[in-house]
């Protein structure tokens, strides 16, 4: 097994990089092409709060992350919301009404039992279990028919996620059937040790490491060289914190739902800026909102209002995804030089 193992997300990412560069010989056919691949690989990521890919080139859209992640938490399926931040996405993940595969639904609601509620209960009553296993593969749902033709254009990637409480941290162990480095791994970074920043805080423990082990790691042979083109700029640390008891945690990404699917809706400037201007939030919180509405702003062309609600979020990393990311959409016209 292959083991990429660092501080931070975009450390173990470009680690990873560098061996698919160097190991690229053979290739391994797929419905979506061919592919270079690992397998199986594990990342170790020593601090998850440190869960941004900035290397990637292009940037990775950090507002979709942050709605993709509003959604996970708040267990959500519908599609209209997501399509709305990310309008090719549809292409990849079916276009329904509803995502078949989606993450929230699968860990929140898809089983009948609220499995990250239950999850803590369970490490706050019996912190030395080994059962706390949260599914989102579902064999009724997700096993190929026999003739081996997939039951949807959306079948999760990732399997089951593994809690652990040891000395007072949350280890988190998320195991993936497949995994594409370039288009996913940036983001189910995000997703995962988010939630386990949010299940800590639940638990009033701290963050332990963040282990993620890819059946089939992978990039498309099309994507190989932006993949090893990579940025090599120094980051910022993620400052914000997450964690929070579960009650109030509970109310603020319930307020952050609430404001995803209003600045998901035809707005004008003046009302996507009375969005943002919530209040009653943790700044960490208000940050999350602020890069949101700042993408909804730039959706609807007032690039102006974009940059100025960038401003305002005071976590250096999230600013600097998102100027990267406005960089990317704007390279032809004028650059900001700060967002």
């Amino acid at each position: 097994m292959q083991v990429f193992e660092g501080l931070s997300a975009n450390e173990v990412w470009q680690e990873a990089a560098n061996v698919l560069q160097s190991q690229r010989q053979g290739r391994q056919s797929s419905r979506g092409g061919d592919t270079y691949e690992i397998i199986p690989a594990c990342f170790v990521i020593k601090d998850p709060r440190q869960r941004w890919v900035i290397s990637r080139e292009p940037a990775l859209s950090v507002a979709f992350a942050l709605v993709e992640l509003v959604g996970i938490i708040n267990g959500r399926r519908d599609s209209a919301y997501l399509n709305y931040f990310n309008p090719v996405l549809s292409r990849y993940a079916g276009k329904g009404a509803t995502f078949y595969g989606a993450y929230g639904h699968r860990l929140r609601q898809n089983f009948h039992v609220d499995q990250v509620k239950r999850a803590a209960e369970v490490l706050a009553s019996a912190p030395d279990s080994r059962q706390v296993v949260l599914q989102i593969w579902d064999a009724q749902l997700d096993l190929p028919a026999s003739d081996g033709k997939a039951r949807s254009d959306d079948i999760p990637c990732n399997v089951c996620s593994m809690l652990k409480v040891r000395d007072r941290r949350l280890h988190w162990t998320q195991v993936m059937r497949s995994n594409d480095l370039f288009r996913g791994s940036p983001y189910n970074f995000v997703q995962f040790t988010t939630l386990q920043e949010v299940v800590s805080g639940w638990l009033n423990l701290d963050v332990g490491e963040y282990t993620h082990l890819s059946d089939s790691l992978h990039i498309y042979v099309r994507d190989a060289e932006k993949t090893f083109a990579y940025s090599k700029q120094p980051t910022p640390p993620n400052t914000d914190s997450l964690a929070l008891p579960y009650e109030e945690s509970q109310r603020c990404w319930s307020v952050l739902n609430e404001c995803v699917d209003e600045l998901a809706k035809p707005r004008t400037p003046r009302e996507i800026e009375s969005i943002a201007a919530v209040r009653d939030m943790p700044v960490a919180y208000l940050n999350v909102l602020r890069i949101i509405a700042a993408d909804a702003a730039r959706r609807i062309g007032d690039l102006d209002l974009a940059r100025e609600l960038g401003r305002k979020c005071n976590n250096a990393m999230l600013t600097l995804c998102w100027e990267r990311w406005y960089a990317r959409r704007y390279r032809r016209a004028t650059r900001p030089t700060s967002l």
